[in-house]
């Protein structure tokens, strides 16, 4: 993992021994008091989630205590109102210093001049899970620093399936055994390249290859061998009709929702999001991580990581960073998970009896560490759905796997360059 470290230089004139120490020091640092003070801003903004501003508001209180500069917050739509009104409202002098985005924009607003890299020290980013500072990270620079994590995981009703299962091998021979009319053991929307990649990815297929420099849009491993096999063994699923032919498509995600919710439906493949409705429905559920696939790997899913960034138009952009330092420490994310249920990628949360103990937010956690983060370069907007039409014709047996990945790749590749973001 790369580190970032903060380092400042000081350069100071020795006269002698005697004079380095005493008067001389204690000059230094009020002048540097003094400085800090006349830098210091009157007040930061942040731009929030919509109906998140609730578990800011403890850490913004403790902020303005200790540093005495006033912050205010706007609650935006995290994933389309904030990426649409910065590019509007940040050159205008009217935007925030600091702002919540999906990692998976981060590439794109980067490289748009709107997001600034910024420096923390190494103790600060070693408090954070290493997938999700990889998602923070875009061309080998640090951008952000995380707020909260989301993945699929395993979801069960016990009233059909009294544990979680070890092993795929496993549920497909319970899914054999249940699956019957409208009685299904296990749905996924592997059709969908958001979900299926976890299958994909297990056996060794890849986005863009990661590289010391970051990902490498010229590296597509999704028609290798092991993208392949993982396709193949969606396709099984399939073709044995324990999949049942309405989930296919953009209407998928509400039909399997539908059958889970209505009680014919044992297990799913699907994210926290859906546990709400579930628990609605009068489901009594369990929630695991994902189990083993048949070459003893856990499937490898998409994260997703939210994450608190400075605006490359802050005037104030080092004291902007301290507020990211501070509203994402342990202590303040600790905060907004008991506020929002969103799980932070801390460490030590993710060990606290606060997560360890929920079932759900546990096993988010834990298949977030054998997930990858989602790929944050802009390329990546040309791989969906390039990839749902190659997986909508595996899945329906109108092509083969090796055939179907092949030329997915291609249009990949043929949209990445007419772009001219190779």
């Amino acid at each position: 993992m790369k580190k970032f470290l903060n380092i400042s230089l000081t350069a100071s004139l020795a006269v002698g021994m005697l004079a380095a120490c005493g008067p001389q020091d204690s000059e230094g640092s009020e002048d540097k008091e003094k400085k800090e003070s006349s830098d210091k801003p009157e007040k930061l903004v942040v731009w929030e989630d919509k109906e998140k501003g609730i578990a800011l508001e403890p850490a913004i209180k403790s902020f303005e205590e200790k540093y005495g500069i006033k912050v205010e917050y706007k609650e935006l739509g995290m994933a389309d109102e904030i990426r649409e009104q910065l590019p509007l409202d940040a050159p205008a002098g009217t935007g925030p210093d600091v702002l919540t985005l999906p990692h998976d924009q981060i590439g794109a607003l980067a490289t748009q001049g709107l997001l600034a890299p910024i420096k923390v020290e190494e103790d600060v980013v070693n408090q954070f899970t290493e997938s999700s500072i990889q998602a923070q990270t875009f061309n080998g620079e640090l951008y952000g620093l995380p707020k909260a994590t989301e993945t699929p995981v395993f979801i069960y009703n016990k009233e059909h399936m009294e544990k979680a299962p070890e092993s795929f091998d496993e549920l497909y021979k319970f899914s054999k055994e249940f699956t019957k009319g409208d009685n299904y053991g296990f749905l996924a929307l592997w059709d969908n390249f958001y979900f299926a990649n976890a299958i994909m990815a297990a056996n060794g297929g890849y986005v863009f290859k990661q590289s010391a420099d970051g990902l490498d849009p010229k590296d597509i491993g999704l028609d290798n061998k092991g993208a392949i096999e993982g396709a193949k063994y969606i396709q099984k699923w399939y073709e044995e009709g324990l999949f049942p032919k309405g989930i296919i498509g953009e209407s998928g995600g509400s039909a399997m929702d539908a059958l889970f919710n209505e009680g014919k439906v044992a297990s799913v493949m699907n994210g926290p999001w859906a546990l709400q409705a579930m628990k609605d429905a009068g489901i009594d559920y369990g929630v695991a991580p994902l189990p083993k696939l048949p070459n003893g790997e856990y499937p490898k899913t998409f994260i997703g990581v939210k994450g608190w960034h400075v605006s490359a138009y802050s005037e104030n952009k080092e004291w902007a960073t301290k507020l990211v330092e501070w509203i994402s420490n342990p202590e303040n994310a600790k905060i907004r998970y008991e506020k929002t249920a969103e799980i932070p990628p801390v460490k030590s949360l993710i060990e606290d009896p606060i997560i360890a103990d929920n079932e759900a937010a546990s096993a988010v956690a834990l298949q977030s560490q054998r997930g990858v983060p989602m790929p944050n370069i802009p390329q990546m907007g040309q791989v969906w759905e390039p990839m749902a039409s190659a997986l909508q014709l595996i899945v329906t047996g109108k092509q083969e796997p090796k055939a179907a990945l092949e030329d997915a790749v291609n249009t990949i590749k043929t949209q990445i360059k007419a772009t001219g973001a190779e």
